[in-house]
């Protein structure tokens, strides 16, 4: 009897037993398909979405970049195709074991595995990055027989940027490089994010830069079907690259290599306009440098050698460079006391060779210039007769006279970079200087504005527009590069419209006292030697400009003084004098008297 109640517990203990385990599988079954219903009916379009785009990738087609050509179509900037060895660093083994191990089937010089480490510190995990550019096709033969040891290891066939004339126009060209971090953010602000998606490449400087929108054209698209292996299997749909622009420009390259070639080793900038337009015909900065080096990342020496050194290459000294013009600013001086009525052309002023103001002497002349009207004043230069002028027009009157001329303004030229420089007020000076006794504007700090020194400082580039303004009779362009753009798939040729001229209200029988002035030095004046014999008619101004204050009574000696320390040599001029084509304005720095070198 025990035993039958002992088989009767057992089987209840079973039946409980049973009866929980299948509780428990019916709960496990109903949660698999709660989670069923929830993931194919709840989630069906987001996670069908998600499926989608897993087997499919959008892959950018980075478009060809536009060309960069002078105003007669001579090429400044092109575009080449080469292979490339790239790693994308999270796909690859151990990166310097693999290194090391891709330089027994290639050549790897340490300049490329320097590069690729500042490319790797700079670039995402996942990015691919070359190690080697411009292969050869034996290295990339080589390299594809053996492809399958180096997982995360690819060539790719990459468009290059060439610069087929070198240094030559180097910094009004410009250069591209590498985008870094700064950059993508940028890009991303400014919501062009899709349409550098793929490029790795961007303006940096020159025309590069600042028409980069032209030149990059617009990304194109492909969307592939991808195996669970992320392997392409087929095309499903594209939308093809658009090329950039070709951008013209208005340099005349054969002028721009001429001007370089007359500079030789010496250091300063020339800037070439045509006051009918505004047109850039020449933007000269020496030394200059080769762009070349930039194109696939500048290695550590070349960097140095420009960074470092002394001539700065690097610095574009028409845009950037600030100096006193000197003498060259005597002409606009003339014509600033014709149009405020402040002398008279005929009004005779006495040169001794020195001028005495606030018990200082300035010096002039040596021996001076005798007793001169305007005229002789500017085809002689002399420093008393605008010492004086200064004193009586004051600063504030010099300054709203030569504001409109571009003097210590931006031009507006459409190239990035440009610096204002120094055009002194009252205002100014209250506004620059932090120490109350240094607010004041004291009476002798006006006299040697007239001869442009003082706090002028100027660019290169402000002098020739206003030579410029000058040369037309009195209607200031804005300076520009840019000419045309050509349509890469259409083949037109677009002119970029420029604002119109403003005419600065000159009186013309002014203008005409200070141009024949100035006429008067290339025929009989600081530049007659230059100008002897020249097939046509042109005026100009020759200045030399301190680069360093000497004592009151320390009379200058080239021969003295450390080279850094000579004074600048300057001209600016136009011609032909009966319709100007071309004003130009030119330093070069340390060279002495303007006449005998600019």
């Amino acid at each position: 009897m025990t035993e039958i109640r002992n088989v009767a517990a057992d089987a209840s203990r079973l039946r409980l037993r049973v009866l929980a385990v299948g509780l428990v599988v019916f709960l496990a079954f109903c949660l698999i398909v709660a989670r069923l219903v929830f993931l194919q009916v709840v989630r069906h379009e987001d996670l069908a979405a998600q499926a989608e785009s897993n087997r499919t990738a959008v892959v950018p087609i980075v478009p060809n970049r536009g060309l960069i050509l002078d105003r007669n179509g001579v090429v400044l900037a092109t575009n080449y195709k080469a292979y490339t060895l790239e790693i994308t660093p999270s796909r690859a083994a151990p990166l310097e074991e693999t290194i090391d191990q891709l330089s027994k089937v290639v050549d790897l010089h340490q300049r490329d595995r320097r590069r690729f480490k500042r490319l790797l510190e700079e670039s995402r995990n996942f990015e691919s990055l070359p190690i080697r550019t411009r292969l050869t096709d034996e290295e990339v033969a080589r390299f594809a027989a053996q492809q399958y040891r180096f997982p995360g290891v690819e060539i790719k066939a990459r468009l290059f940027r060439n610069y087929p004339l070198g240094e030559i126009g180097s910094h009004a060209i410009g250069y591209i490089g590498r985008i870094n971090q700064n950059e993508k953010q940028r890009i991303q602000d400014a919501d062009d994010e899709a349409n550098y998606r793929g490029t790795e490449y961007i303006g940096k400087l020159g025309v590069e830069q600042s028409f980069e929108t032209a030149l990059h054209g617009i990304t194109g698209v492909e969307q592939m079907e991808t195996s669970a292996g992320g392997r392409a299997v087929r095309k499903l749909a594209s939308r093809p690259a658009t090329p950039g622009k070709s951008v013209m420009i208005s340099l005349d390259i054969k002028l721009q290599k001429m001007v370089e070639d007359l500079f030789g080793d010496r250091r300063g900038a020339l800037v070439a306009i045509d006051p009918r337009n505004g047109e850039v015909l020449a933007l000269v900065s020496k030394p200059t440098f080769d762009p070349n080096l930039f194109v696939e990342g500048i290695d550590v020496e070349n960097w140095t050698a420009l960074n470092e050194s002394i001539d700065k290459p690097l610095l574009n000294r028409a845009l950037r460079g600030l100096y006193p013009p000197g003498s060259t600013y005597k002409p606009f001086m003339a014509l600033a006391a014709l149009e405020l009525n402040k002398r008279s052309p005929s009004m005779i002023v006495s040169d001794p060779g020195y001028y005495n103001f606030g018990g200082r002497t300035f010096r002039s002349h040596e021996g001076g210039l005798g007793a001169l009207d305007m005229h002789r004043a500017i085809q002689f230069s002399s420093n008393t007769y605008f010492y004086s002028l200064a004193v009586e027009m004051g600063v504030d009157a010099i300054h709203d006279f030569m504001k409109p001329l571009t003097f210590g303004q931006t031009t507006g030229i459409d190239l990035n970079g440009e610096v204002r420089g120094t055009l002194p007020s009252t205002e100014w000076k209250r506004n620059t200087y932090k120490r109350p006794e240094m607010k004041r504007w004291f009476p002798g700090e006006t006299v040697s504005l007239g001869i442009g020194q003082g706090y002028n400082n100027f660019t290169m580039l402000q002098l020739a527009v206003a030579q410029a303004t000058l040369a037309n009779g009195g209607t200031r362009y804005t300076p520009h590069l840019i000419k045309a753009v050509k349509d890469t798939v259409t083949g037109e040729l677009s002119p970029v419209p420029q604002p119109p001229g403003q005419d600065l209200g000159y009186k013309p029988k002014n203008v005409e006292i200070v141009r024949n002035a100035l006429i008067a030095v290339n025929k009989g004046g600081t530049g007659t030697r230059v100008f002897a014999g020249a097939p046509y008619s042109s005026a100009g101004k020759t200045g030399t400009a301190q680069a360093v204050s000497l004592g009151q009574n320390v009379k200058y000696n080239a021969r003295l003084l450390e080279e850094h320390k000579r004074d600048h040599s300057l001209f600016a001029a136009f011609a032909p004098v009966e319709e100007p084509r071309i004003a130009v304005a030119v330093i070069v720095e340390h060279a002495g008297h303007g006449g005998s070198v600019a």
